[in-house]
């Protein structure tokens, strides 16, 4: 089975243009479901029953796991089926009738615009990493792309004689996003005299945002630094590795932005994936209304 799993994980590779991190998870989830098929001595997809994958799924949520990696583990295991039978490697589909469990609904982390301008400011600039963690916070902020957006741009990426980006998504589905005069400044400081110092003589690596080892910055890196600077920050709100991008649709809106062209912006396929924050933004007005008003 680990052979079609692989031809699977290629096949997404070649054809479907997921992000690395996707892959990584698609592997991970399948790699626990062949370590119980071989527990229950389970050695060919064709003897995959659905029963097998029900006590499976059981098993991930009696170990306490959340109910969004339950879903993402369901979501993996269909679509490796699907790919099976759609390549005649079994006859009959025992994912088709297993059901996700539902989901609860939790409103996206945002940031105050206060608390989001002391973690902006809380890099300082003053060698290479602080250059690199300072521009990458600000181009966050500004264009509101997602973290594995952020960190697979490449240096041609950026016109920053225009102030704009070019963001290749999920999908393939390509973006330009401009961005303000501060994640300018911070983006040219870093691409003047920062990024060649982490470069380490590399010459050809494409990628924009470098790590100590001279390599594309990676998503856990970018986390671990996001947490240092709202741990120095005292910033107690909750925080994510998309709290930036939320942060960022939240604050346009909440100043007037068209949802059509903040949709656009992130890159939702569905209108209403961006008014959850319009949902955030009356909250919001609420709760200034309430503190201000003499009569609230």
């Amino acid at each position: 089975m680990k052979d079609q799993v692989q031809s699977f994980i290629e096949y997404l590779t070649n054809e479907r243009a997921l992000s690395s991190s996707t892959l990584e998870s698609y592997g991970r989830d399948l790699q626990g479901l062949l370590n119980y098929l071989e527990e229950q001595s389970v050695a060919n997809v064709g003897d995959i029953q659905r029963h097998h994958l029900s006590h499976y799924l059981l098993r991930l949520k009696e170990s306490g796991r959340k109910v969004s990696t339950v879903s993402r583990h369901i979501a993996s295991i269909r679509a490796f089926f699907h790919y099976l039978a759609v390549n005649g490697l079994i006859q009959l589909n025992p994912a088709i009738y297993i059901e996700s469990p539902k989901q609860e609904k939790k409103e996206p982390s945002v940031l105050s615009v206060e608390n989001a301008g002391l973690l902006l400011e809380t890099p300082q600039p003053v060698n290479a990493p602080g250059k690199r963690d300072k521009a990458m916070l600000e181009l966050l902020y500004a264009t509101g792309i997602r973290v594995s957006e952020l960190i697979s741009l490449n240096v041609d990426s950026v016109n920053d004689q225009l102030n704009v980006i070019r963001c290749v998504g999920s999908g393939m589905k390509e973006r330009i996003i401009p961005f303000g005069r501060m994640a300018a400044t911070a983006l040219v400081d870093y691409l003047q005299s920062g990024r060649s110092e982490l470069l380490r003589h590399n010459e050809s690596e494409p990628a924009l945002f470098l790590n100590q080892l001279g390599t594309r910055m990676t998503r856990q890196g970018f986390w671990k630094m996001v947490k240092k600077y709202a741990k120095e920050a005292g910033i107690s709100e909750e925080i994510t590795p998309h709290t930036l991008r939320h942060s960022f649709a939240a604050h346009l809106l909440e100043n007037g932005a068209d949802l059509r062209a903040v949709q656009e912006l992130l890159g939702h396929a569905d209108i209403s994936t961006t008014q959850r924050y319009t949902r955030l933004s009356k909250v919001r007005m609420k709760d200034v209304y309430s503190n201000a008003h003499p009569r609230a």
